[in-house]
This record gives C-alpha cells, structure tokens and sequence, in this order.
C-alpha cells in the first residue's frame, strides 16, 4: 500500500494555549495511531503547519477530523502526494514550537515535487527537505 502525505497551513483558533494544544496532539495522537498516520505539527503561536504521512484510508480518515477541528481555521493545502518513505514513523503527532519566519518559510517552500517524490534517492522535495532540516534537532527529544 502506498504511503500518502499532505502538508497543510491553517490559523490557530483564537486564544489557544500551550495547555489545549498538548490536549489536542494527546488526542490527535490517539487517533492517528489507529489510523497509521504519523507526522509532526509545527506551531508560531498564531499559525499551524502539519505534515501527515499514512495510507490513504487513514489519511482521509485523520485529514478529515482536521478539517473538522475548531482549534484552526482557514486550512490551506500546501500538498498531497504518494509514494516516498516516513519521514517521522515513530511520532503518531508530536507539536514543535518554532519561530514565525521558520513557518512562514515552509508554508512558502517548493511543495511541487510530493506526488513524484517516491523514494528518497530519486526526488528531492525542497519543502519536506527543509521541514526534515528543522524537525531533526527535535527527535531525541521526543517519544
């Protein structure tokens, strides 16, 4: 089966804390661990970006939960492809706080090549090439 992945940005829910947010992952965590989805949400403390990774039942069963949330609003597809490897397989969701100008630059960054980024070797995706960059420094430190 192949693997899907879509990264998307939205604007967080007004007033959420640091508190709702760990509840929120906690959940989502849950949820994305029956599905088989794994991936990372980066938070500037206004602005989501999440990158999600699973196959394509689960996707669409977590995509839509996502969709469906009231912590964000104005969801925006950045990309959806298939094929390539996990990038984070054991982090069912983990959040990481990052820097405005860091979220910004993803939401911005080549997301084009994901539908033919099929192995590692072949294509280099920019976007998930910088996500990766940002995410490493943070995957000792989570479980």
């Amino acid at each position: 089966m192949p693997l899907c992945a879509i990264a998307y940005r939205s604007d967080a829910a007004d007033g959420i804390s640091v508190d709702r947010l760990n509840a929120l992952v906690r959940d989502a965590s849950h949820h994305n661990r029956l599905a088989g989805v794994t991936g990372v949400l980066l938070f500037d403390g206004k602005q989501f970006l999440q990158y999600i990774e699973g196959p394509d039942d689960g996707i669409d069963f977590v995509y839509s939960r996502l969709n469906n949330a009231k912590s964000h609003k104005h969801v925006v597809e950045l990309a959806r492809g298939h094929g390539g490897v996990r990038r984070f397989p054991y982090w069912s969701m983990h959040w990481i706080l990052v820097e405005q100008h860091q979220l910004h630059a993803l939401a911005v960054a080549d997301w084009t090549m994901i539908e033919k980024h099929r192995s590692e070797s072949e294509v280099v995706v920019p976007a998930v090439a910088e996500l990766t960059a940002l995410v490493r420094p943070h995957l000792q430190d989570a479980g």
